[in-house]
């Protein structure tokens, strides 16, 4: 399955991840053509690119010639003859599949590719024809910027090509060996949160606090070193032997202590009120303003050590 970059790239969904994908994809240099069911999403496409086409510009990277893009009135236009389709339709199971009934009613093999976060592959693939078109490919948002891609299919061959076209858009592709709800970074991710929650409800911390100490302690260690690396490192010039035999234990006491906390109505409130506090009256798009910052700082600091 050569990547062929002269038949574009169809991107289903013209949303937020929508976007940020087809963002990525035109910088890199690939056509694409776009469509959403919203006539209002697909006229205001173009505009809402500009943003994250500007973020990618000042990082530096991409093709010298930047790809085309068309806004298609039809599904069927969208996906004709093209060479790979990345789906960001809502994560809803009858919708996700009615979709591909759409998409596999149009001759073509390209791979359909979608971003489902909270979706697995088998959730999704039931009902198509020709079930190995279908690839998990679930980005981190906003995908522009997050270079994680998490990848799960039945094809390897799909599944190659996928990796390799993701690579070329300056991605980071991870395969999952069997597929679980959640993939792999969003289980991580809610394993923390879980605990972040039960802090907040056992009155340990407030919410900033629990969010500085992520954002000042661990989190800055895991941009650079993943969890398993880390403890490596943790065990000294034993390593992760060391670690797990003599620090081990110390972890279990831990993890025995860890909550599973419920979102009751009540700590519901309190971690709302908490969020409003921590924002200092900052809004949502400025908050965004301020992430996308961060992330580009962080991508142009790894950028000059590689």
């Amino acid at each position: 399955m050569a990547q062929d970059i002269s038949r574009g790239v169809a991107v289903l969904g013209c949303g937020l991840i929508g976007a940020s994908w087809a963002a990525l994809f035109l910088h890199h240099g690939f056509d694409v053509r776009a469509w959403d069911p919203s006539e209002e999403a697909r006229t205001s496409f173009a505009a809402r690119l500009t943003r994250p086409l500007g973020q990618l510009g000042e990082l530096g990277e991409g093709a010298a010639q930047k790809g085309r893009l068309t806004l298609c009135a039809t599904l069927r236009e969208a996906v004709t003859d093209a060479a790979f389709i990345q789906e960001n339709a809502p994560e809803s199971i009858p919708l996700k599949q009615a979709l591909y009934a759409q998409i596999e009613a149009v001759p073509g093999a390209a791979t359909i590719a979608t971003s489902a976060s909270g979706l697995t592959w088998s959730d999704l693939c039931g009902s198509m024809t020709n079930p190995n078109r279908l690839i998990t490919a679930h980005p981190f948002n906003p995908p522009h910027l997050v270079p994680l891609v998490e990848l799960y299919g039945p094809d390897t061959a799909r599944l190659d090509h996928a990796e390799t076209l993701y690579r070329a858009i300056g991605r980071v592709p991870v395969r999952l060996k069997k597929e679980a709800t959640g993939h792999i970074a969003n289980r991580l991710a809610s394993a923390l949160y879980r605990e972040a929650v039960h802090i907040v409800a056992e009155g340990i911390a407030d919410v900033e606090a629990v969010d500085a100490a992520l954002v000042n302690g661990p989190g800055l260690r895991w941009s650079v070193m993943g969890a398993h690396m880390t403890y490596h490192l943790g065990g000294g010039a034993g390593g992760i032997e060391h670690y797990l035999e003599h620090l081990g234990p110390s972890q279990q006491r831990r993890w025995a202590s860890l909550g599973t906390p419920q979102l009751t109505p009540q700590i519901c409130d309190t971690l709302i009120e908490g969020v409003k506090t921590a924002c200092h009256g900052r809004g949502i798009p400025e908050l965004e303003e301020e992430r996308d910052a961060g992330l580009m700082a962080a991508l142009k600091t790894k950028a000059k050590q590689t």
